[in-house]
């Protein structure tokens, strides 16, 4: 690899040629600021704020977007290049709506950020507002144009999801970010993945809340308020409270919620192991009897809303499973509601979840046994969060135990959170089942990691290897459905889908982290650890192991795959157009 020499605010520097300034200067530990650049989504150049002098050149350049040159002599903060960034910062300001006190991004706006780095106290302009009114047609999140500085983020976040329902409109200064012809979010083919959410900087999306919906439950004495949480929750809420990045936070998570009022507080673990039972069951039937292979989990809501609008032919490959939280929540309204004498409509649950798409999931029609909604509300770990703050709770001192029956999980529901843990608590099932044995081996490491798609083939004991596939983020599910369409995968047995890249570890709902952390930190990887670690320590690994399992089917649902276990457990899909 040719190698260049420059100089960045006097410090020699060599770098691979073809490296920005921007990455050479993060080479030498020099901080340039950015707003648009999102490493891998949005490499642009348009919001001006990494400006850079470079003897020679005519003008001053955009940091992220320049490569470096043998001999280049670069000034990161020259009174040229802090002027220029003053002013463009002072542009952005000038028509951006400052209720920074009661934006849901304060304290964690970057633009509010650089505003405090770069000293704008006074704003020498006034520029005309947006009119494009607050969008809240969906049921997972909301857009305020008002607050958008047209950084493309978004844009670069849902383009990497290989969907673009939202593009700049218009030119200059009427430019706007949004589907096309403005149309609101619901009458588009969007998932609701919520990445574009994540990618951000600022309050210009969020995500529809529940929050007030919760307190009322909570403090309306004729109701039972349930709490489950998702496996990669307790990998992520630390963050909110300065814990590093892919801290494990269960007993801290739990303490919290039972501090916030919850009746009980359930470990969605359960649902998974549930999921892999009936999931398992449904593979194992599909592949001894002739069904339609390969199958695909059903455990993304966003993956899911995907298939539906885009492959809506290739819907019969899908699992008819419900994903764990829904599951769960029927079986709450059901089973726990009958075991203990209580009246379903009485029970309110709240999953706590890493995703948007889950709040749309559960505002399905198809989500509801008898007239009951199997999950009331979802809450986003950020909303869930900001309820802690408000009441005032210590969430580092916080302590708790999931409650039994259902606070014992396995380590394979644990793992759902990442992207291959799905497919790999299955396995974990269905090899044993198939061999008719306790299998010592059952780390499937194979489809573990960041790779957006993972193929390989195992030995399950039934005769010939079986084919699968791993894929997460909806970029990557074109991939495979492609290859499907084309019948190039006809010979695979199963395959695993995830909306978010990375899994549930990176969905829509978590903890949102600048870009200055996100450029530099692979999140997905790094959360993920946690629930691997998790695993790893828990004493049943295995969804069929849960003795959970075994009471639940023989005190109620019969066995996996039964008549009554359809009713509360699956579901179906539909056909929607993708515009």
């Amino acid at each position: 690899m040719s190698m260049v020499n420059i100089t960045i605010d006097g410090r020699a520097v060599q770098v691979p040629q073809g490296t920005t300034v921007l990455e050479a200067a993060r080479e030498a530990g020099i901080n340039i600021p950015t707003l648009c650049y999102l490493k891998g989504l949005n490499e642009i150049g348009a919001c001006r704020m990494c400006l850079v002098e470079i003897k020679g050149a005519r003008a001053l350049q955009a940091a992220c977007v320049y490569p470096v040159a043998e001999g280049n002599e670069i000034l990161t903060a020259s009174p040229a290049v802090k002027e220029a960034r003053r002013v463009d910062l002072e542009l952005l300001l000038s028509n951006h709506k400052k209720d920074c006190l009661t934006c849901i991004r304060s304290t964690n706006c970057e633009l509010q950020t650089l505003s405090r780095e770069l000293n704008v106290s006074d704003i020498a302009y006034e520029g005309e507002m947006c009119d494009t009114p607050i969008d809240d047609s969906s049921a997972s999140y909301v857009r305020d144009p008002k607050k958008c500085i047209v950084c493309r983020r978004c844009v670069g976040a849902c383009r990497d999801q290989a969907i673009s329902v939202i593009d700049a409109i218009n030119r200059g200064f009427k430019t706007d970010i949004g589907a096309a012809f403005n149309q609101p979010m619901s009458d588009v083919g969007c998932v609701y993945c919520g990445q574009c959410i994540i990618a951000c900087p600022v309050g210009a999306l969020y995500e529809k809340d529940a929050i007030q919906d919760v307190w009322e439950a909570i403090n309306d004495p004729d109701k039972i308020v349930i709490a489950q949480t998702a496996p990669a929750v307790r990998a992520t809420i630390g963050e909110e409270f300065g814990l590093p990045i892919g801290t494990p936070s269960t007993r801290r998570m739990v303490g919290a919620l039972l501090r916030l009022g919850f009746d009980k507080v359930f470990d969605t673990d359960t649902g998974a192991d549930m999921t892999i039972m009936e999931e398992g069951t449904e593979l194992i039937d599909r592949i001894q009897n002739g069904g339609v292979l390969p199958m695909i989990t059903s455990c993304s809501p966003g993956w899911v809303k995907f298939c539906e609008h885009y492959y809506p032919d290739l819907l019969p490959h899908l699992s008819s499973c419900k994903s764990p939280h829904i599951m769960f929540g029927a079986m709450l309204k059901s089973y726990y509601a009958q075991k203990n004498g209580i009246d379903p409509s009485k029970i309110v649950v709240v999953s706590v979840m890493p995703c948007t798409s889950k709040k749309y999931e559960s505002s399905r029609p198809e989500m509801e046994v008898g007239g009951l909604r199997d999950v009331d509300h979802s809450l986003t770990v950020r909303e869930i969060a900001t309820m802690i703050r408000e009441a005032r709770v210590d969430f580092m001192s916080s302590d708790g135990d999931f409650e039994n029956p259902f606070g014992d999980g396995s380590g394979a529901g644990v793992i759902f959170g990442a992207t291959g843990g799905v497919m790999e608590a299955a396995l974990r099932t269905v090899a044993d089942i198939l061999a008719g044995k306790d299998l010592e081996s059952f780390e499937y490491k194979a489809v573990r990691g960041v790779e957006g798609v993972k193929e390989t083939s195992l030995d399950l004991g039934i005769g010939k290897p079986v084919k699968i596939a791993v894929a997460h983020g909806t970029k990557n599910a074109r991939i495979l459905l492609d290859k499907l369409r084309k019948g190039e995968l006809d010979d695979y047995a199963f395959i695993e889908i995830m909306a978010c890249p990375g899994g549930c570890v990176n969905g829509g709902g978590q903890p949102i982290q600048p870009a200055r952390v996100k450029n530099v930190i692979d999140l997905r990887a790094e959360r993920a650890k946690a629930l691997y670690a998790e695993d790893e320590r828990l004493p049943i690994r295995k969804s069929h192991k849960n003795p959970v399992m075994d009471t639940l089917y023989e005190e109620f649902f019969g066995k996996p795959g039964s008549e009554k276990a359809h009713l509360y457990l699956h579901t179906h899909y539909q056909a929607r157009r993708p515009f």
